[in-house]
């Protein structure tokens, strides 16, 4: 049947950037088709509340490892505390947040953007993925299988539309914005992931990626209002709407899947 090969019992899938609001629910949908879940993450404190958290939610087999993706000495100690892993899913990143100034050089303005904050956000989330690949996809291509899903956006696709963070009365030069380097970051991702398709393909590793749309947390009914108007479906996504898309990646279903974007936004990159 083919409900059978969503099943994940007697592997084990490790989770990068597991602290995060998205990290923790693709660790419960690796738990509910029986894995076991590695999460990851370089702040102890926030790892641990996630930890419980997703205890909560599933009773699976849970544990953790402090990981800094940015340093492959600290993936590879993470990993020897790990052990062998069969599903690695490339979650971490700084999700850098447009905010205004208060009477200072708008930094999120992509004139006055920083190259140590350029430097440290690509070190995170396309550094750190291609590092964990380097780590694990070797590992699992030299013992003839794995499955590697990489955590795009939508903003892989299309660009991050501006009028979403404008604030009145302020002006043009000083307005906030959505930072050049997350559009960067999630496009070099699906790069990333063609390029380890074909590399690992013989090797038994397949790698996909998925490009999430906006998820709601608690933002500002203006946001909300002005980004459901992009999407067709006319809203933002609840918080657990892609976990079916990570077991599917994840898992046996998509055995003849390698490569692929899975694109899951509302519809908004449709138009």
């Amino acid at each position: 049947m083919t409900l059978q090969s969503y099943t994940l019992d007697g592997k084990r899938a490790l989770v990068t950037g597991a602290a995060g609001l998205l990290g923790q629910q693709h660790a419960i949908a690796l738990a509910e088709l029986g894995a076991e879940v590695v999460l990851t993450d370089i702040d102890p404190v926030r790892l641990e509340s996630a930890l419980q958290i997703v205890a909560a939610s599933h009773a699976g087999h849970f544990r953790t490892a402090v990981m800094d993706v940015a340093s492959e000495s600290s993936i590879r100690q993470a990993g020897s505390r790990a052990g062998h892993v069969d599903v690695l899913i490339n979650n971490a990143a700084i999700d850098p947040k447009a905010s205004p100034g208060a009477g200072t050089a708008e930094l999120s303005r992509l004139e006055n953007f920083p190259l140590d904050e350029w430097n440290r956000q690509i070190s995170v989330g396309l550094t750190g993925a291609f590092l964990c690949a380097k780590v694990f996809g070797t590992e699992m291509a030299a013992r003839g299988n794995g499955v590697i899903v990489n955590v795009a956006s939508d903003l892989s696709i299309i660009a991050p539309d501006q009028r979403l963070y404008r604030v009145e009365g302020v002006a043009d030069d000083e307005q906030p914005a959505k930072p050049v380097t997350y559009s960067v970051i999630k496009t070099g991702l699906i790069g990333l992931t063609r390029y380890l398709a074909g590399y690992w393909a013989a090797s038994g590793v397949r790698v996909n990626a998925i490009s999430p749309g906006g998820v709601y947390n608690g933002h500002s009914d203006e946001f909300v209002a002005r980004l459901s108007s992009l999407i067709p479906m006319g809203r933002m996504a609840n918080v657990d709407e892609y976990r079916a898309a990570i077991q599917f990646l994840a898992s046996p279903a998509s055995s003849y899947m390698t490569g692929h974007n899975l694109v899951v936004d509302g519809g908004r990159t449709v138009l």
